[in-house]
């Protein structure tokens, strides 16, 4: 179903941009693609610091842009907490070298510029008008409701913080993790003592016997809190082949989850080259995963990122970035990837995907029109 909503001047189109966003932007430049007269969506770019090269900037926010097929014009705004400066002539606009350098590189890169906006604290302004103006900001109408968007209130970081975990439960979890761990190695190895926890025995065989069946049961229950499958969870989710086929087994469905786990046993045996078709997956192309999907897997590894003892949390958090920049949701997967990162600096999946927001990637599935 396509919801088609019209504005007819530029503070109309300031009150449509948190619902196509599903935020309210802060901080932050906006672009909206368009194609004809239509446009699918926003995306956001952090406003860089006072030190950068507008060119520069201007540059990588068109290569990002470009994405998204069929783009033949854009609207920009910016958010920001700066005001207008006073100015002889008038006002200047915070940010108008950065938005003039925008401005130029779509237009010569072809692309019809549909507005070009600003908001601040102390009102709008239009940066295409010859004598800019700051307009209150009662102008721009609320957000129109529209179907699957929630709340647009907070900000791009709405949403992103962990659930909330307390001692016990973490120490739980952590006693848990500890008892796996050593049933898995007693019983890889063959040197069970019969001393395990019977309990940490029955997580390890059903990690072990059937590890796609376990975690597609997770989507089933994502509100799970026993502490063996937490921990189970974990133990998978910081041994990077068993995770990676996780991941693209959320993204995909459970034949596909089988195909890659033994792909990723095989090439951690005997390196051999793991399937296009997984790597794609990983990679973000492919088939448009199921979203609902994604945002149960996603709600899974939160919980258990939150619930984790410190030393454990990374895989989960690295698999919270993943599957939110699968989602779209660049700023989300920002925050996961940068705790993994303070946790565990020069981690390697973690600094993979921080180097793929940095360069402004989004999966290709996230581009395509439905």
């Amino acid at each position: 179903m396509t919801t088609i909503i019209h504005a007819t001047d530029p503070a109309e189109f300031l009150g449509l941009v948190p619902a196509l966003a599903g935020f309210t932007p802060r901080q932050s430049i906006v672009m909206l693609p368009f194609h004809g007269t239509r446009t699918q969506g926003a995306m956001r770019i952090d406003l860089p610091a006072g030190d950068v090269d507008p060119d520069r900037f201007a540059d990588v926010a068109l290569r990002a842009l470009l994405q998204v097929p069929d783009t033949d014009a854009v609207a920009v705004v910016v958010y920001t907490d700066d005001g207008p400066a006073d100015v002889p002539d008038g006002l200047l606009l915070p940010h108008l070298f950065l938005a003039e350098a925008f401005v130029d590189v779509c237009a010569h890169a072809g692309l019809r510029v549909v507005e070009a906006l600003c908001v601040t604290p102390h009102g709008w302004g239009d940066y295409l008008d010859d004598v800019p103006q700051v307009r209150p900001l009662a102008d721009i109408p609320a957000a129109p409701a529209v179907p699957g968007v929630g709340d647009v209130s907070g900000d791009q970081l709405a949403g992103a913080e962990l659930p909330r975990s307390d001692l016990v439960e973490r120490e739980s979890v952590g006693r848990a993790l500890r008892d796996l761990g050593d049933a898995i190695e007693h019983m890889t190895h063959g040197t069970a003592t019969g001393s395990e926890n019977p309990i940490a025995i029955v997580a390890a065989e059903v990690v072990l016997d059937d590890l796609p069946l376990f975690v597609e049961h997770l989507l089933d229950s994502p509100s799970d809190d026993d502490p063996f499958t937490c921990a189970a969870l974990l133990w998978c989710l910081n041994r990077p082949p068993l995770r990676d086929a996780i991941l693209v087994q959320w993204a995909a469905d459970l034949d596909f989850g089988y195909r890659a786990f033994d792909a990723q046993l095989a090439f951690s045996s005997d390196r051999t080259t793991v399937p296009d078709a997984i790597g794609e997956v990983f990679m973000g192309r492919g088939p448009r995963p199921d979203l609902d999907r994604l945002g149960c897997a996603l709600q899974v590894v939160r919980s258990a990122a939150a619930r984790a003892p410190r030393h454990a949390k990374v895989g989960a958090l690295t698999a919270a970035a993943w599957l939110s920049w699968a989602m779209g949701r660049s700023s989300h997967a920002g925050t996961y990837v940068d705790e993994a990162l303070r946790l565990e600096p020069g981690h390697s999946m973690a600094s993979l995907i921080s180097s793929i927001l940095a360069a402004a990637m989004l999966p290709e599935w996230a581009l395509r029109r439905p």
